[in-house]
């Protein structure tokens, strides 16, 4: 049995430990220093520091997909490795100050000594900084939940933050606390809706506001005024000069000489770590700015996006591979032992696919979406969708799907889909979609996530945002389907990950507990209207030759099931042993789940299969192996040379000159004109172990 295969993640700790194992033994030298060894420990100790520095960055580089395995808890061990690199960088460079020269070292020595007490006072000083940082921050963004948290920090109270009132309020309802200017009070429990339940010093309790009150530094105990604290600190700042005064006096010239002589060296050196250190923060400061702050984070710091936007998880998802995509999911799923289907059986009685019934099959409508809040002015929207699938609430368990919505210029924040035209309905605008899911887990739902692909009109970047999401949990607590109806969903901000988080958290700014002011609100909050029904008996019976778990649209469901016949006949007719993996010929098997992904050649082939079903008899739309042989004569005349053809353009989403180009190729252009790419074997052969799902 091969031996397990090691993620970066595990190789990268073990590369840490060495780098632990030498710098215990350098420390060890260390304390045996002596002139000999100086510069060897020196040399020593700079290649260590950037062996760390190396591993630092690697570090950093690392994501979760780089794993072969899944991996529990992958943020906290990344993060713990961090840390456990910067206490290494840390001690590294403690260690290559101690091996400077005698005199830099005593320099030193005496600046660490001398440094003490100014660097406690620059941490009360930044402290004091940090403390007016937040209340500004508080007024500015008072929307934002996790930075008021962090405001009102734990101060040693078992777990109740201490504040002290900022102005005085008189309680205007029951369970309101009255309070003074300068009053301590403890927080007891931090309600999201800006009260927060306090206690003050003789006991009382009661609802005050979050923004009538700061949080209070450990060292203070009671309301202090200012006055009286600029006179103490004047009058130590007083009796420090007078001592050093005496100090000085009593001291001979040769003291004094001496003194000059230290201080300059460590100026010297206070210049040397000065400039060692900035230029380090600043990388320090770039190097995460590229890698951990994404365009979102930007744009919503700017104003342009709401700050419920989040880059699109289901986006993320789809540009991974073929793994979330209906050309994977159509495909038949191996059992376990790899020696049969689970879900592609014949009939045989009739000779055709056995129909097989799903936990939940369900016709989805989608209706249209409100008060979607839009970008701003400087994003260029190249297209506004809905992307769905089944979700359990930990995992995606089906394909995404997608479908393009249409607005108006007057109501940009309105959605629909399906819009009236003429001729045939893209696919790809068809809100009429079919929903599959084998899944007995108690969770299961329908998860939609609208987003909007959009370009930076400064830099010209690309990116996908979320614009909310909504999870419709399709069975109740006995067990059973929810009723197949309308439903008005809510939309979230943030992540299918994510709770309580909004879309737009100004819609709800200043919102009492009025009823009136609520009812107002909720006709502001965004919000997507689909419908489930039953499919039709006709709908159903295609349905149910389709894969056990896929999502897609209705109008595709016909010549989805003409291919999983078509699959049946091949893979259980056709071949002369069940275990036999040799490739089969068959450019339709080989090519039809690529056009899944182009939606544009997938409406080319529904235009040609409907006009050729039009001119059938209806004897032969009975005959399945009529409708078998004309569907391959028509996916071979119209569509497998638009596949395969120098001439038309790679698809690009979003990218109106590429799709206009397409267009105008596949519904203009004869076949025969078109010029073919270079032959591979794959667009003949199809590959029974590649292709299949495991």
């Amino acid at each position: 049995m091969p031996p397990k295969r090691r993620g970066p993640l595990l190789n990268l700790q073990r590369e840490a430990d060495g780098l632990k194992t030498k710098l215990d033994r350098l420390i060890v030298d260390v304390k045996q220093l002596n002139e000999q060894n100086r510069a060897d420990l020196r040399q020593r100790c700079s290649e260590l520091l950037r062996a760390v520095e190396e591993t630092t960055k690697t570090l950093k580089k690392l994501t979760k997909a780089d794993e072969p395995a899944p991996v529990g808890s992958y943020d906290q061990l990344k993060q713990q490795e961090e840390t456990r690199l910067q206490s290494f960088y840390n001690q590294l460079c403690a260690l290559q100050l101690s091996l400077q020269s005698p005199e830099m070292s005593e320099a030193s020595d005496m600046l660490s000594a001398q440094s003490a007490s100014g660097d406690q006072e620059s941490e009360e000083e930044s402290d004091e900084e940090e403390e007016s940082g937040d209340d500004d921050d508080d007024d500015e963004e008072e929307d934002d939940d996790e930075e008021e948290v962090d405001d009102v920090k734990d101060k040693g109270d078992g777990g109740m933050g201490r504040v002290v009132a900022l102005s005085s309020f008189k309680g205007e309802q029951d369970g309101d606390l009255t309070m003074e200017k300068g009053d301590v009070l403890h927080i007891l429990k931090k309600n999201k809706d800006g009260w927060w339940l306090a206690q003050d010093s003789k006991g009382n309790k009661g609802l005050v506001p979050k923004t009538y009150v700061k949080a209070q530094p450990l060292q203070e105990t009671g309301p202090v005024e200012e006055g009286e604290e600029e006179e103490e600190d004047d009058d130590e700042e007083d009796e420090n000069e007078e001592e050093d005064e005496e100090e000085v006096g009593n001291m001979n010239e040769e003291t004094q000489s001496k003194l000059r002589n230290s201080f300059v060296l460590v100026v010297i050196l206070v210049c040397i770590v000065f400039t060692f250190r900035s230029s380090l923060s600043n990388w320090d400061t770039v190097r995460k700015a590229i890698t951990e702050i994404d365009a979102t984070d930007v744009l919503s710091a700017m104003g342009a996006i709401p700050a419920g936007f989040r880059p699109s998880t289901l986006s993320k998802l789809l540009e991974e591979g073929v793994t979330y995509r209906g050309s994977h999911y159509i495909q038949p799923e191996l059992s376990q032992s790899s020696l049969s289907f689970k879900d592609l059986f014949l009939d045989p009685d009739t000779g055709k696919v056995r129909a097989r019934t799903s936990r939940v099959c369900v016709c989805v409508s989608l209706w249209s979406c409100r008060m979607i809040p839009p970008p701003g002015v400087g994003l260029q929207v190249l297209s506004r969708h809905i992307r769905f699938c089944a979700f359990d609430g930990e995992k995606v368990l089906s394909n995404i799907y997608t479908v393009r919505a249409t607005h108006s210029s007057k109501n940009p924040k309105t959605w629909t889909f399906s819009p009236r035209m003429s001729g045939q309905l893209p696919s790809l605008l068809d809100g009429e979609c079919f929903f599959r899911c084998d899944s007995d887990s108690a969770n299961l739902g329908i998860l939609f996530e609208l987003g909007v692909t959009y370009i930076r009109n400064s830099t010209g970047e690309r990116g996908d945002l979320s614009c909310g999401w909504s999870f419709l949990k399709l069975h109740d607590a006995s067990g059973a389907l929810i009723p197949l109806r309308t439903y008005e969903l809510t939309l979230h901000g943030g992540t299918p990950y994510e709770t309580n988080v909004e879309v737009d958290p100004s819609l709800t700014k200043g919102v009492t507990g009025s009823v009136f002011q609520q009812m107002m609100m909720s006709r502001r909050v965004p919000k997507l209207i689909v419908k489930l029904r039953t499919p039709n008996n006709r709908t159903m019976s295609h349905l149910n030759l389709l894969p056990d778990t896929f999502v897609g649209c209705l109008c595709s469901v016909q010549l989805l099931a003409i291919y999983r016949q078509l699959l049946a006949d091949t893979l259980l007719l056709d071949r002369v042993t069940m275990q036999s993996a040799d490739l089969i010929c068959s450019s339709v098997l080989a090519t039809f789940p690529g056009i899944l992904d182009q939606s544009d050649l997938l409406d080319a082939l529904q235009y040609k299969w409907d006009n050729a079903e039009k001119l059938m008899k209806r004897s032969a739309k009975r005959d399945m192996s009529v409708v078998k042989r004309e569907f391959v004569r028509v996916y071979m005349d119209h569509v497998f040379p638009l596949l395969y053809s120098a001439d038309l353009p790679a698809p690009h989403w979003a990218d109106e000159e590429v799709a206009n180009q397409r267009a105008r190729i596949i519904f203009t252009s004869p076949p025969t004109t078109l010029t073919h790419q270079a032959f591979d074997i794959s667009q003949v052969t199809y590959d029974l172990l590649s292709s299949a799902r495991h």
